[in-house]
């Protein structure tokens, strides 16, 4: 439905009078009568004043100036301004403003949809002091999801002066972005817990913001593989295994007053590093992590093994074999590339400590429902297919000793289940058998050719 705006001149008074006493819907002063109508012929009619129109928009200015003021059936004295029906408030509204001083205008404004509609009237009518204080409204209030959604539909079909109000969602320069992300890095790898829970509060939402802007912005994950936003995160990373590292040699002692905190300490580093994890290989530092976890993996399980806690960390138990299947995935598909004796190294660091750990969790867990930390059943596949990827890239000889030392502890056949990669160590020593073969007899027969 569109109205028209049918707007006619009658010569009452003198302009320049009318202006100091006129007011909207005022018919004994008006000398301009305003009427909408819908395209079934209904009128409504709104009594103004010539004065106040020309001096508010450019648009009845000019109009204005061109057309005769006595009315006349037979003269052109008629402006038509075609406006969608569900604006006829928001024209309305325009109209009323135009009576009040630029302070009034600016308290009039009382929410960011009413005012969207009043400024898509004003600038279609060239009222240049209500856009302006309209935009300036629209920039400075908050909006919901749905007022965004609206602006960022409406906005741009305004034009350039309509433009300002968006300077809030408008993208950042690499700078500015880079600076933005490198302080959320520093907060989320944050050790400072001076003000618990306030600072925790502060470092998971770091967290969920640096995870955000790496997987869900494209310009973010550009960034994330500069030099300084690096070495941002190796610091941070630097902090997470010293931290780690000072809680397992302190665990000893603190265990004995207070077995609850010190196995949250640890564990607390522990969801760090599986944090930051998440994180590395998007900034192409996965390997950064890999070295380190080897690097402390043997006096990680010395602790954790140790008899005094035979019966319990269980949190931190299970929670070693997430963090060590991060690593096992990024070596055992080729992400970090190590040399052959590192990568045998970590899997006979790690592989008994997960074929003795499953087993006591599950057994754990059928004794007790409310047992936590079983192994769900996504992660047990996870590893099991990093292991036999890795194992299956070693030199053969290698595989032949973790196959063999697999199946001689006949307990631990059932996890990791490497049954895949036997088969294929089965097949590949034929292979080279035979290849070895015919190159024997390519040596006893060789071809001469002249």
């Amino acid at each position: 439905m569109k109205y028209e705006f049918l707007w006619t001149l009658h010569n009452h008074m003198d302009q320049a009078g009318a202006a100091e006493t006129c007011k909207f819907g005022d018919q004994t002063t008006s000398d301009v009568t305003v009427r909408l109508r819908n395209r079934d012929g209904r009128p409504e009619w709104f009594h103004c004043h010539s004065s106040i129109l020309m001096k508010k928009s450019k648009f009845f200015a000019n109009w204005i100036s061109k057309h005769p003021t006595y009315p006349s059936p037979e003269s052109n004295n008629c402006i038509e301004v075609h406006c969608p029906g569900s604006e006829l408030d928001h024209y309305v509204k325009l109209l009323k403003l135009s009576y009040l001083s630029e302070e009034s205008v600016s308290d009039s404004w009382d929410s960011v949809k009413s005012s969207l509609g009043v400024l898509r009237a004003s600038i279609a009518l060239q009222c240049e002091t209500i856009t302006k204080s309209c935009i300036q409204y629209l920039e400075a209030v908050p909006w919901d999801e749905k007022e965004e959604e609206e602006i960022l539909k409406v906005v741009p079909t305004l034009g350039p002066e309509a433009m300002p109000i968006l300077a809030r969602v408008q993208p950042v320069d690499t700078n500015a972005t880079k600076t933005v992300f490198i302080s959320a890095i520093r907060l989320a790898t944050t050790l400072e817990n001076s003000f618990p829970p306030f600072t925790d509060e502060l470092k998971t939402s770091a967290q969920e913001q640096v995870e955000y802007m790496l997987l869900e912005d494209e310009e973010t994950s550009l960034i994330a593989v500069d030099e300084e936003v690096k070495y941002e995160a190796r610091s941070g990373l630097g902090k997470m295994f010293t931290n780690f590292e000072k809680g397992l040699s302190l665990l000893p002692s603190e265990f004995d007053r207070s077995p609850e905190a010190a196995e949250q300490r640890v564990l607390q580093s522990l969801s760090d590093l599986e944090w930051i994890c998440s994180i590395l290989p998007k900034m192409e530092m996965m390997k950064d992590f890999v070295s380190g976890w080897a690097c402390i993996s043997d006096h990680v399980l010395a602790v954790v093994q140790d008899e005094k806690y035979s019966s319990g960390l269980w949190a931190i138990k299970a929670k070693l074999i997430e963090v060590t299947g991060k690593a096992l995935d990024a070596i055992g598909y080729g992400n970090v590339v190590l040399p052959a004796p590192s990568r045998v190294q970590f899997l006979k660091t790690w592989l008994p400590y997960i074929r003795k750990l499953k087993p006591l969790l599950d057994s754990k867990s059928a004794d007790d429902e409310a047992f936590p930390y079983k192994m769900d059943s996504d992660l047990c596949q996870n590893i099991e297919g990093a292991i036999t990827s890795l194992v299956l890239a070693l030199p053969s000889n290698d595989q032949a000793d973790i196959l063999m030392e697999w199946m001689q502890r006949t307990e631990q056949l059932k996890y990791p289940d490497l049954s895949e990669a036997f088969e294929v160590w089965c097949y590949r020593t034929k292979s080279a058998k035979r290849r070895l073969v015919v190159g024997f007899k390519g040596i006893d027969n060789p071809t001469i050719s002249f």
